[in-house]
């Protein structure tokens, strides 16, 4: 332990969720067999795990470059994708390791169930995120995302319509949002489809950020769950630092004797947070 006698705890309950973890095992299978895997987007939104996957021969895809490939493997990230990606493998030959998170997949049904029934659907979701754009694929685009309910007053809102949420929204955040549209006189059928994994994390993670002087929340920038568990920790614990690689810490925040808690998202893999760790266990 170094000078400062840094008392350091990483948050046990935090790291990759069963979805993350499910499509990376399959994605290390693949590419310990045949030494290489396309992957459609960012497997996960932490770049530190994504360069780790790469060194292994992981080669991430954009759809404009899924469209000129061939006869190839291509995995499906937890976040699910359109069903347009699924008519360009078939056309293309390309063998789809389908990795896609099954609470995500059971929202992509009920999402297509209710416009199949020609329901009015409204998102709360975050704009261009890869499970968004999954979920209005089931509605051939029709369905209206919005990010913050202030977007919506501009919006073009049927009296009727159904409400759904991306799974990693905050549970708190959209129940304040289906109060205020009934508020407002909406007819709203709401759907929580927020994944449970999630939202027991933003209910749980204030008893564990109160225990200590300061909170380092480990984070890709790119992560919506991320954003969201940052805020539940800030909120109850104000000395918390949002931070994604060993290489942003500044030493000079910490007191010696410090109890410091680490926590993370979702897509923050445990081995970044034992790193973090082991950093701070130095000073």
């Amino acid at each position: 332990m170094g000078a400062h006698q840094l008392q350091v705890t990483i948050d046990q309950d935090s790291g990759f969720c069963f979805g993350v973890v499910y499509a990376i095992d399959m994605a290390e299978e693949i590419l310990a067999e045949d030494g290489y895997l396309y992957c459609l987007g960012d497997i996960v939104h932490n770049d530190e795990e994504v360069d780790r996957l790469k060194a292994k021969g992981l080669r991430i895809i954009s759809h404009d470059e899924l469209q000129t490939l061939h006869n190839e493997k291509v995995l499906i990230r937890a976040h699910g994708e359109a069903p347009e990606t699924y008519r360009t493998a078939l056309q293309n030959n390309i063998i789809l390791i389908d990795a896609s998170c099954p609470v995500v997949l059971k929202l992509q049904n009920r999402i297509k169930t209710s416009h199949d029934a020609d329901e009015n659907i409204v998102i709360f979701g975050k704009h261009g995120h890869a499970e968004v754009i999954g979920l209005q694929g089931q509605t051939n685009g029709d369905a209206l995302v919005f990010q913050d309910i202030t977007e919506l007053d501009k919006a073009d809102l049927p009296q009727k319509f159904t409400l759904y949420s991306q799974t990693t929204k905050s549970t708190a955040k959209f129940y304040q949002i289906k109060q205020e549209l009934i508020d407002r006189g909406y007819d709203i059928k709401a759907n929580d489809t927020i994944c449970r994994q999630v939202s027991n994390r933003d209910k749980d993670l204030h008893k564990f950020v109160a225990n200590f002087d300061k909170i380092l929340f480990v984070s890709g920038k790119k992560s919506s769950n991320g954003k969201v568990l940052y805020e539940v920790c800030k909120k109850h614990n104000p000395n918390t630092y949002f931070i994604s690689s060993t290489d942003e810490l500044d030493m000079s925040i910490f007191a010696p004797g410090d109890k410091i808690g680490i926590a993370g998202a979702t897509s923050t893999p445990m081995w970044l947070m034992q790193e973090f760790k082991a950093e701070l266990e130095k000073y």
